[in-house]
């Protein structure tokens, strides 16, 4: 509305122009403000042409920000509650704004004058009971700590009696719930859980004498009373992160660091408070998780290998290795780690690594992991056991490896990414998180993206089905169910993580 009022415009082509450190850009629907949801496009004037953005491995990169304006936007601009108390269309714009055309911030116009303004505002929906509930819920489940809240535990059931782990605070499930907070205006309880969980990662601890590496964020933390002295006449509170030595099997959390990176980019974009992540303790923690994530080894491909059980699926299922989870959290933390590390000398080097890993990884997953009927077809047609630079069949992939449920399965329009990929082994499973977080951070194509929502529309009773959403497809059965997973009683078929149903998928 603003935007088309006459008398605002009026009053916008009078004023002089203003310095380009501060001039609204157009980008391809209009005005452009990456702290902000995407606005209407304006009637008059026509937009401006952008120039083109550079690109690194199929990424839009986003050049690097003049030193006279350090910040891409001033952070007395805007408060940002109002713009981000309705839903989440603007998620990628918020956290890789290297997708879109660079922009500049806004100026802010005057307000009309009161006998101008449109009559009447636009109503504000009325949260419904359900809404209401579920906030009641998610309160309930708050965790604090020092009189300030901190996170939500991971289960929050009263008539539970043994709670295992299930009433700590895990990094990887609090993070939809922070979401919604910052959607909320309530920032404090994310703030407050960043720097908390950062404070965490410097501490030692060992499994049969071995300790992990450093930078390593932890799965999960709770809180614990202790005395302060002998006679437990005075008490305080500390907290106690879970590494993966108390954990079921005793696997470190390799996404937990990733989803702190990305959870940090987020806050940062939509509450505006950019010194959050220019602070040097916050600065080495990203560098210390980064260091881990990049470090020289053994391993021929840009992925990030790892164990069983080192994601949302912590349990033993088949997926150690390249699965495709870590890989896509992998990718947009490192997207989101170019847009906050301060740019000096010392980062430089750090920063080369970034591109270079982007490029490479993003190319890897979109080449070879991804399946559609004609990448079936062409396996179908695979030589093996082929010794050259030019071999077709990278990986020694035997097409007897293509299971039978696959060719009547996928639909002859759309595809999806395949959960790992491996020598001479390819897991032809639908894993739901891996692939909505692909296109979330844009690791995917456009093609590829509109195909894999193709065949989730396609496959909708298989994928979706009355109980939202399967976290995998299909489930394992049988001999392969007691042989992969070590006939686990939580996940037999169309249970948990082996085929079971996740409603908090939907949040992606």
């Amino acid at each position: 509305e603003w935007s088309n009022h006459d008398g605002a415009r009026r009053r916008r082509e009078a004023m002089p122009p203003a310095p380009p450190h501060l001039r609204l850009s157009r980008g391809r629907e209009g005005l452009c403000d990456p702290a902000l949801p995407k606005m209407p496009p304006p009637a008059t004037p026509p937009p401006r042409p952008t120039p083109p953005v550079p690109r690194v491995g199929g990424v839009a990169y986003l050049a690097a920000r003049p030193e006279h304006h350090p910040h891409p936007h001033p952070r007395n601009l805007r408060y940002p509650r109002s713009a981000v108390a309705g839903n989440l269309p603007f998620f990628d714009r918020v956290l890789f704004p290297g997708s879109f055309p660079p922009e500049t911030p806004p100026v802010e116009d005057p307000a009309p004058p009161a006998d101008e303004r449109p009559a009447s505002a636009s109503p504000v929906r009325e949260e419904t009971e359900t809404e209401r509930e579920a906030w009641r819920l998610l309160r309930r489940a708050v965790v604090s700590y020092c009189g300030e809240p901190v996170g939500t535990v991971a289960a929050e059931d009263p008539e539970c009696t043994e709670m295992l782990n299930y009433d700590q605070v895990f990094i990887r499930d609090f993070v939809p719930s922070a979401l919604a907070f910052l959607m909320r205006g309530e920032t404090e309880i994310v703030r407050n859980f960043l720097l908390h969980t950062l404070q965490l990662q410097s501490w030692e601890k060992t499994v049969d004498c071995y300790s992990p590496g450093q930078g390593l964020m932890p799965a999960s933390f709770k809180i614990r009373t202790v005395p302060l002295d002998e006679n437990n006449e005075a008490f305080e509170e500390i907290l106690d992160p879970d590494f993966g030595e108390s954990a079921i099997g005793r696997v470190a959390p390799v996404d937990s660091g990733l989803w702190w990176i990305i959870l940090l980019r987020a806050y940062c974009k939509i509450t505006g408070d950019y010194s959050l992540q220019e602070r040097v303790d916050v600065q080495t923690g990203i560098k210390l998780i980064l260091s881990l994530c990049l470090s020289d080894g053994f391993d021929m491909f840009p992925t990030l290998l790892v164990t069983d059980g080192s994601c949302m699926i912590d349990r033993r299922m088949g997926i150690h290795g390249h699965p495709l989870e870590i890989q896509a959290l992998f990718y947009s933390a490192l997207r989101c780690s170019r847009e906050m590390i301060v740019m000096n000398e010392g980062s430089k080097h750090l920063l080369r690594a970034i591109n270079n890993r982007l490029s490479a990884l993003s190319f890897h997953i979109r080449e070879y992991y991804w399946v559609d009927m004609n990448k079936i077809n062409e396996i179908y047609r695979y030589k093996t056991e082929e010794y050259s630079h030019d071999a077709t069949n990278k990986f020694n992939i035997y097409p007897e490896q293509i299971p039978s449920w696959l060719v009547d399965w996928i639909p002859e329009k759309g595809g999806y990414l395949i959960g790992n990929l491996q020598p001479a082994h390819m897991d032809f499973r639908f894993f739901s998180l891996g692939n909505l977080w692909a296109i979330s951070s844009s690791l995917t194509t456009p093609t590829q993206a509109e195909g894999i929502l193709s065949l989730i529309e396609e496959k909708w009773d298989d994928l979706v089905a009355n109980m939202p959403v399967k976290i995998c497809y299909p489930a394992m059965e049988y001999d392969e169910w007691r042989i992969i997973t070590g006939s686990d009683p939580k996940n037999t078929p169309w249970s948990y993580h082996n085929g079971g149903s996740w409603p908090t998928l939907l949040w992606q």
